[in-house]
C-alpha cells in the first residue's frame, strides 16, 4: 500500500502513525491525516512526523490505497456519510472506531474490502495486542498489507468480528487491569517504609520480568505459579489471602463485564 489516508487525529491514530514511520513502513510522503476541525493537531502531526495534513477530501480519497477510520464514535457516522460520494468502490477500509460494526460500515460505504481493529494503549511503545477482523472481500494481499502496518505497532491477532468484543475486556482494556494491580501492590509496599521508587521499581521490574518467564518459557502458567510456592512459604500465604478474596473470580467477572459492555455500546 502506497498511500494511507487518517480520518481522525486522536491518540490511536498518532500511535499507528509513529509506528509506520519510526519504522519506515511507509515514508511520511505518502501519510495523509485529516480531522473533523482541529488545525492544531494536524500541524503537530506534520511537525512530529513529517506528514501531510489535509482538509481536502475529495483528493485525498481518490489517492489513498487504505482508509484509516479513526475518529470519535459519536462522530463515525456523519463522518462516512462525508467521504461516501468520495471513496473509489474497492479501496478498503481499517476501523479503529470501537463498537462500529462493519455491516454498518458497508451500509453507508457499500460493499468493500474492510478489517476493524482492536488495538491497545501500549501502541504508543509499539507492544500493543492488536486484534484484527477482516470481512469477506478482504484478499490475502490486503490482509498481509494490513498486519505488516499493524505489526509496527505490536503483535496482530485475526479473530472473528463478533469475538473483538472478548477481545476488547481482555487486551484492549486488560492494561488498566494490570495497572490497578500495580496501583494495590504499590500501595501495599509503602506501608512497610519503602521509598516510593524502590516501590515502583520492585512491583514494575518484577511484572515486566513475570511477562518475559510467560513469553519466553514454554510453560502454563499455573505450573510457573506452583514452581514459586513452597508449602509453608511466604508465596503460599499470599496466594491463600488471594483465593480467600476470589480474586479470580473477580478477574473472571470483570472481563465478563467488559465484553458485555462492549456488546451493549455496540448496539446504542
Amino acid at each position: 500500500m502506497k498511500n494511507i489516508l487518517f480520518i481522525g487525529a486522536g491518540s490511536m491514530a498518532e500511535a499507528i502513525i509513529h509506528g509506520l514511520t519510526a519504522q519506515q513502513v511507509i515514508d511520511a510522503a505518502h501519510i495523509f491525516v485529516t480531522n473533523k476541525s482541529n488545525e492544531a493537531k494536524l500541524t503537530q502531526l506534520h511537525e512530529a512526523y513529517g506528514i501531510s495534513a489535509t482538509y481536502e477530501l475529495a483528493d485525498a480519497l481518490q489517492q489513498a490505497d487504505l482508509v484509516v477510520l479513526a475518529m470519535k464514535p459519536k462522530d463515525v457516522k456523519a463522518a462516512l456519510e462525508k467521504i461516501a460520494a468520495h471513496i473509489p468502490a474497492q479501496t478498503p477500509v481499517l476501523s479503529i472506531v470501537a463498537g462500529y460494526a462493519m455491516a454498518s460500515i458497508e451500509a453507508i460505504l457499500g460493499a468493500r474490502p474492510l478489517a476493524r481493529i482492536m488495538p491497545n494503549t501500549s501502541a504508543q511503545i509499539a507492544l500493543s495486542t492488536t486484534g484484527v477482523a477482516y470481512n469477506a472481500a478482504v484478499n490475502d494481499g490486503t490482509k498481509q498489507a494490513i498486519t505488516t502496518l499493524l505489526q509496527s505497532i505490536g503483535t496482530v491477532i485475526e479473530v472473528e468480528e463478533d469475538q473483538l468484543h472478548a477481545v476488547t475486556a481482555i487486551s484492549g482494556s486488560g492494561p488498566a487491569y494490570f495497572y490497578y494491580v500495580v496501583e494495590a501492590m504499590k500501595e501495599a509496599g509503602l506501608t512497610y517504609g519503602l521509598d516510593e521508587q524502590t516501590v515502583k521499581q520492585l512491583v514494575v521490574e518484577t511484572m515486566a520480568g513475570a511477562s518475559e518467564m510467560l513469553k519466553r518459557v514454554d510453560e502454563e502458567p499455573q505450573l510457573l505459579r506452583k514452581k514459586i510456592t513452597s508449602p509453608g512459604g511466604t508465596t503460599e500465604a499470599g496466594v491463600k489471602a488471594l483465593e480467600k478474596f476470589n480474586v479470580k473470580e473477580a478477574f473472571t467477572t470483570c472481563i465478563a463485564d467488559a465484553e458485555a459492555k462492549s456488546r451493549e455500546l455496540a448496539n446504542s
